[in-house]
């Protein structure tokens, strides 16, 4: 894995306000309200590159601004290692085996800190992390920089080896509070010209279901369910004024252990295209194994679980069942699961509109598709399942708005 980045600033003052930043147009749709988390350095020679870093349990998250509003003084000025970095972040949409530029991502012209730029994000294996921190400390990176703001648990897990290993100390910031202001600002800027929120349709109905925008001018409250490893619910009631619910130890890292054991997948896009040819009805003990039917007095629909995995008892099962079967049960169980704790948060909470971010939903249309019908169907239509395209982001582009607040 090779990806390079480095980050080093001066800070010359800190204003509450931009009016040239996009954002700051969108200022009134309430779920944004950007200009007051937007800063800019006057000086007007801010020293790139700019990063925000998210690092968690499975996935490390990176998020890049990139500068196209560069002077002919700056280019003179900037350093050969900065305008290498620059050209290899973005004229890569790999970085050695495992390191992934989400181009389908990138949002263009944009302004960020009174610069205008592109902001790319970039993913790798947590994993790779040690030689990430290796291959700074070979490339002298610390003499670029000092200060490098992060999030996520990994943010404390790996500072040792950060400060140690590649002499580069980590401004730790709190992950709930980058993932709710980099929810904010995201939805607050446009996807060039794209909506960012969407939900689906006739989620029940295979041939009818459809991807659709949804407008969040107006969001609070609002019930954000974040899948990474593990799961965290959020209440957000406004831009500051948001608490963790409840969570559960049973997300994304759970999902990708449990197929891992049960049918020898090696990655995360290995489970999901095994479970896209499954059959879950094959492991799954349903109502309808049960009773027969439906379960009408309680309004139980006869193809509703009633015991995940429950038809692996059965010695006859156990040997007709395939590996596909395997990962789509796994994938039912976790969603399923995810989906039922974040219905009574909404309900106990009394919010009707519920986003589901995370990488856990990276190219898993499979499970954004069950977590949307489950929603409607369980509460009747009263609660919405929403997500967002930079699912998993969030949390970097929070470390990177909070880039001003150190120098």
């Amino acid at each position: 894995m090779v990806i390079v980045f480095a980050l080093k600033k001066m800070l010359c003052s800190i204003s509450k306000e931009d009016g040239s930043d996009k954002a700051s147009q969108k200022a009134g749709k309430g779920l944004g309200e950007p200009r007051r988390e937007m800063w800019r350095w006057c000086s007007g020679k801010s020293t790139f590159p700019w990063f925000g870093m998210d690092i968690g349990g499975t996935l490390v998250k990176l998020s890049y601004f990139e500068p196209i509003d560069i002077t002919a003084e700056e280019e003179q000025e900037e350093v050969e290692s900065l305008k290498s970095i620059r050209k290899y972040l973005t004229s890569n949409v790999a970085y050695g085996s495992t390191g992934i530029r989400d181009v389908h991502l990138e949002l263009k012209d944009l302004t960020l800190f009174g610069r205008r730029g592109n902001l790319h994000f970039i993913r790798f294996p947590t994993q790779d992390l040690p030689t990430f921190i290796q291959m700074g400390r070979d490339k002298n990176f610390s003499t670029l920089h000092t200060v490098l703001c992060a999030t996520g648990g990994g943010a404390y897990k790996f500072e040792k080896d950060f400060r140690t290993i590649g002499n580069l100390h980590l401004h730790k910031l709190d992950e709930l509070d980058c993932l709710v202001k980099g929810l904010l600002y995201i939805d607050s800027v446009s996807f060039n010209g794209q909506a960012e929120c969407y939900y689906f349709a006739n989620a029940s109905e295979p041939e009818r279901c459809q991807k659709m925008p949804f407008n969040l001018d107006d969001p609070y409250p609002l019930l954000v369910v974040n899948i990474g490893s593990g799961v965290s619910i959020l209440a957000v009631h406004s831009k500051d004024n948001y608490k963790r619910v409840t969570g559960t130890s049973l997300g994304g890292g759970t999902f990708l252990g449990l197929c891992s054991l049960l049918t020898g997948c090696e990655s995360f896009e290995e489970a999901l295209e095994m479970a896209s040819k499954g059959d879950s009805t094959q492991a799954d003990k349903l109502v309808r194994d049960i009773y027969g039917g439906d379960y009408e007095r309680f309004g139980l629909p006869g193809w509703a679980v009633a015991s995940s995995f429950g038809n692996m008892i059965y010695k006859e099962k156990r040997e007709s069942v395939s590996k596909e079967d395997l990962a789509r049960a796994t994938l039912v169980t976790i969603t399923n699961n995810i989906g039922s704790v974040a219905r009574m948060c909404a309900v106990n909470e009394k919010i009707n509109r519920v986003v589901f971010v995370g990488n856990f939903l990276r190219v898993n249309t499979l499970s954004m598709k069950l977590l949307a019908y489950a929603l409607d169907y369980w509460s009747k239509g009263q609660l919405k399942a929403l997500f967002l395209e930079h699912e998993g982001y969030f949390g970097a582009v929070g470390a990177l708005l909070g880039l001003p607040n150190f120098s």
